[in-house]
């Protein structure tokens, strides 16, 4: 469902009702369909990448593949995350759907505690973004992270993806690819699988592999959709160099006691080297022309991250929590140097690939996602997107509508013009005690039309001020 509109005469053309768009350009899935690569890192700060204004690393650029990716294509400078924090960003990416509506969704996030649940994952009924891409000729795989709920009632192979090699848990080790429980937690499809290797270059690898043998069908007119959801920059604080330090944190992945910013950065770097060769696999199969890139976050940056100049982090509603770089590289389409303002959301770029892959939402499913088609065409192209959170963590809400932000953290409100404050320092509720209360009354009729957050629900936090001091 999307936000009730505003007065007529604050309100601009909102997205249609169900999300589907409005805008899409005609004639579009006339054209060759592209290929399709969502690379998903998981924690990055919004600054962290160079072409976000990040700062070199005593080793040199810390992201220059990425960074290409942006020259060469499109790059948000005000695109989020569903949510601040892994699990429920990635339901509301796979369903492009608020994730509100699922409960596995309402946990902040899916832990290990959550093995054997029936409940807590994505319902293999529910209708996805690779299911829906694959009925329409698409071939699916996910490489990495899935995060969304374990075998035997949940999985990739359940939800549209023929083929999957990764992680079910919301974090492993590098090295030893163990979970926080001690389990072994690496699959190939559904089976337990050991490999020798640094995660990160595991799952690079595996991704050119997988571009290399769908090069010949996707060639001759048979898509590939893949999703490739690295773990990286995601604690522990492992870099290639590090296989020492996995026996350090085998009982605490959250590695309390080590990490610096110099080895997060590099964490980075590995990643971006890995989807650097992704690009070169593509250049020589002759499919980067007609490949669609799209690389964002989860959420927002965790403890090293550089999330300048915004307030906060992963599991805030605060800028630094949710708004999160989105880059997307199309040469046949995408014209390249282009920088957009649009608002968006992670489900929003799920139901753009839809549209573009020619698939079709499921009428029993109307997506809440918007599709982004027409910016991708036209960089310029600009449309009204509400967008809402909130969080059982510290009681939080939050409604961004145009320039402005309504926040609640802690039972305290704000008001923010977060285009002349993104820091979000100049609380302007006070002042505007009429706008605070439309926007607050707009964010209680959005979450009036989602099921409530149970008493049941979890929130994982892992560290605390007892910790390190708080932000």
């Amino acid at each position: 469902m999307n936000l009730p509109p505003r007065s007529p005469a604050a309100r601009g053309p909102l997205p249609p009702e169900g999300g589907v768009s409005a805008f899409g350009r005609p004639g579009a899935t006339d054209m060759k369909r592209p290929n399709i690569i969502y690379i998903v890192s998981d924690d990055l700060g919004y600054a962290d990448l160079g072409c976000y204004g990040g700062r070199p690393a005593g080793f040199g650029a810390v992201s220059p593949n990425i960074d290409a990716l942006a020259a060469g294509g499109l790059r948000l400078t005000e695109g989020y995350s569903n949510s601040p924090v892994c699990s429920p960003t990635r339901f509301a990416m796979a369903t492009m759907r608020w994730q509100y509506r699922l409960r596995g969704a309402l946990e902040e996030p899916i832990n290990s505690r959550s093995k054997g649940s029936d409940t807590l994952g994505l319902p293999p009924e529910i209708p996805t973004l690779p299911s829906l891409l694959k009925d329409a000729g698409y071939r699916t795989a996910l490489i990495g992270k899935w995060h969304l709920g374990y075998p035997p009632h949940f999985g990739p192979l359940r939800s549209g993806y023929e083929e999957f090699f990764g992680i079910m848990a919301g974090g492993v080790d590098y090295f030893t690819h163990c979970s926080s429980n001690g389990d072994h937690d690496l699959y190939i499809n559904d089976d337990t699988h050991k490999e020798v290797g640094y995660l990160t270059d595991v799952f690079s690898n595996k991704a050119v592999e997988h571009v290399k043998a769908r090069a010949a069908e996707a060639r001759a007119g048979t898509p590939f959709f893949l999703s490739l959801h690295y773990t990286a920059p995601h604690w522990p604080w492992e870099t290639r160099d590090d296989a020492h330090v996995a026996p350090e944190v085998a009982k605490n992945l959250f590695h309390l006691h080590g990490g610096s910013v110099e080895a997060y950065r590099r964490m980075i770097h590995h990643m971006d080297e890995g989807i650097g060769w992704i690009v070169a696999a593509l250049r020589e199969e002759g499919l980067l022309d007609n490949t669609l890139i799209v690389f964002t976050s989860d959420n927002g940056g965790e403890r090293f991250s550089d999330n300048w100049p915004l307030v906060g982090g992963k599991m805030d509603l605060t800028e630094g929590g949710i708004r999160v770089p989105w880059i997307a590289h199309w040469p046949a389409v995408v014209p390249a140097g282009s920088v957009s303002g649009q608002h968006c959301l992670t489900m929003d770029w799920s139901a753009t690939m839809l549209e573009l892959g020619g698939g079709q939402p499921h009428p029993d499913y109307p997506l809440d996602g918007v599709s982004l088609a027409a910016l991708l065409h036209d960089p310029a192209h600009r449309f009204e997107r509400p967008m809402a959170w909130r969080m059982n963590h510290r009681g939080q809400r939050a409604l961004r509508e145009g320039d402005w932000k309504y926040l609640m953290v802690d039972g305290h409100e704000y008001l923010f013009n977060i285009a002349a404050d993104a820091r979000e320092r100049a609380n302007r509720a006070p002042l505007e005690p009429q706008r605070l209360a439309d926007m607050r009354q707009r964010w209680l009729d959005w979450d009036a039309s989602l099921p409530p957050i149970p008493a049941d629900a979890t929130v994982s936090l892992g560290y605390g001020a007892k910790d390190m001091p708080q932000r």
